[in-house]
């Protein structure tokens, strides 16, 4: 068995980022790269260098059905005999992933923040405190749902692959789910992951008072505020601000980090352009992750920020 399959993944027709960026992810590994999409979304767009074949699956259902989705992926595996199967860490793919991998006994990690060949994993451990480096000796197939943000996406389009309806499909009778329509969440302000300039503030901020201060700052530069863990636990922020292995992945422009000490747990959810980091502990290890640093007063930094970011 050789080679990757790409699990790409739609939404009400429309290809989702996670799929180009699984596309990232397999291009960093050894073998050919085929891609499964399920139902009716732009295929072309899967087509990027480096893909050999983008095979398409209708499905009897408009929307996404956990069951039939399986039942493609396991036909896929059994036809393509694949060394990895990547799909996303999402909602989408929670549902099927671990099942597939568990009715094959396949190799199996969820999200997972990086990949080699082998293959060998990187992901978080005991609640996201430790690291784990995960291998699966005598695993033929491993499947692996991968954290979104963790590999930066690829450009749509551009390859010479074939793009081919496959010669299976799932059996409608084997659909559980009946889906009863869209409701779209609330998002407390900006979305972190989008953001191009994001505000990260640590332990280092003492009170709710200097929160307050430094989300007016956050303002008035045009930047997003995030936070580490100590600010989330502390209730000065919503979980959905958080970044690192236990909250969600940013890849901004620009990443001002404030006050954080830059453990392996947050900074694996950072793929920023220019990580800006001030600390008053000079041996911070954010310094180590940083492109330029200075060992200061955050709030006074802070205040000076707005004569610099227009």
């Amino acid at each position: 068995m050789s080679g990757v399959l790409v699990v790409a993944e739609a939404r009400r027709g429309e290809l989702r980022e996670v799929s180009f960026e699984l596309l990232g992810a397999a291009a960093t590994l050894s073998g050919p790269v085929r891609v499964l999409l399920v139902g009716d979304a732009p295929a072309d767009a899967l087509n990027v260098p480096g893909v050999e074949e983008v095979l398409t699956v209708a499905s009897p259902r408009e929307h996404f059905e956990p069951h039939l989705q399986a039942e493609a992926v396991k036909q896929a595996i059994a036809r393509l005999q694949p060394a990895v199967v990547l799909a996303p860490h999402s909602l989408d793919g929670l549902s099927y992933a671990a099942a597939v991998a568990a009715e094959l006994d396949l190799g199996f990690a969820s999200d997972v923040i990086a990949i080699e060949d082998g293959p060998a994993v990187t992901r978080g451990a005991y609640a996201h405190r430790l690291v784990a480096r995960l291998e699966f000796p005598g695993k033929a197939t491993t499947v692996l749902t991968v954290r979104p943000g963790a590999y930066e996406a690829v450009a749509p389009g551009g390859g010479s692959a074939r793009v081919t309806p496959a010669d299976f499909a799932p059996d409608e009778s084997l659909a559980a789910v009946e889906h009863l329509g869209y409701v779209e969440p609330e998002i407390a302000g900006e979305d972190i992951t989008a953001a191009n300039l994001v505000l990260a503030l640590g332990r280092g901020v003492p009170d709710a008072d200097t929160f307050a201060e430094l989300e007016g700052v956050a303002e008035a530069i045009n930047a997003t505020v995030a936070a580490s863990r100590p600010l989330v636990d502390a209730g000065f922020v919503s979980a959905t601000r958080q970044v690192g292995q236990s909250g969600r992945t940013v890849k901004p422009k620009v990443y001002l980090a404030l006050g954080i000490s830059g453990a392996v747990q947050h900074l694996a959810g950072v793929r920023a352009g220019t990580v800006i980091a001030v600390n008053t502990d000079p041996a911070a290890p954010i310094f180590q992750a940083a492109d330029y640093g200075a060992v200061a007063d955050l709030r006074e930094v802070a205040r000076e920020l707005p004569q610099h970011f227009r």
